[in-house]
């Protein structure tokens, strides 16, 4: 079973990236948002830890920045009726900061906005996963450099959720975090939104 890979990227991919290891061989990926919007380009390195899912028709291999994380998708994956899809979602949708707080305070509106959660279920997971809050990794400390480049797929993922091209918007979210690398997700996403609306006036 893989449980840590490191190569180059061959080419990104709607769900994550095809990487190419030093052996020759090619895996296909799937990330969390977070992490397929801050991906290397294509020839750069990339280490990843990696769940294997294995079923009767499915060989999946899920890619993290973290061993926490890939612990934390494993918690998930035993929460009833959640599948690896929900999973990940949830993982894009919150740092793991952010997912025990939201267990802890068993916050059904914060969990229901994961795309594919409807209020009752997100009740039934946060219930589970109360029971599970102790096995649920904390986050790692991460090196400045790696939370630089999650903050900036927070970002990017905030804007082109609202519709901006990932190509309209990049320009302006490096020049902010150049500038003012104290501000957080919301506040580097509203001076974007304000930098494009003056360049556009």
């Amino acid at each position: 079973m893989i449980g840590f890979i490191q190569g180059q990227i061959l080419l990104k991919t709607e769900k994550g990236c095809v990487l190419l290891t030093q052996g020759g061989v090619g895996y296909n990926l799937v990330l969390p948002l977070r992490l397929l919007h801050c991906l290397p380009g294509q020839g750069e390195q990339a280490a990843y830890y990696v769940f294997t899912l294995v079923r009767e028709d499915v060989l999946e291999l899920y890619a993290f920045a973290s061993w926490e994380e890939r612990k934390a998708f494993e918690v998930l994956l035993g929460v009833s009726k959640l599948g690896p899809k929900t999973a990940l979602a949830i993982l894009s949708h919150f740092d793991l900061h952010a997912l025990r707080a939201t267990v802890a305070r068993q916050d059904g509106h914060a969990l229901a906005g994961v795309p594919g959660i409807g209020k009752k279920s997100a009740q039934r997971i946060l219930l589970e996963l109360q029971d599970k809050l102790q096995v649920l990794p904390v986050a790692p400390h991460a090196d400045a450099g790696l939370e630089s480049s999650l903050q900036r797929g927070d970002i990017l993922a905030g804007l082109t959720n609202l519709g901006y091209a990932e190509a309209e918007v990049a320009v302006f979210i490096d020049e902010i975090m150049r500038e003012e690398p104290d501000l957080g997700v919301g506040e580097v996403i509203r001076v974007v939104l304000k930098r494009m609306a003056a360049k556009r006036a």
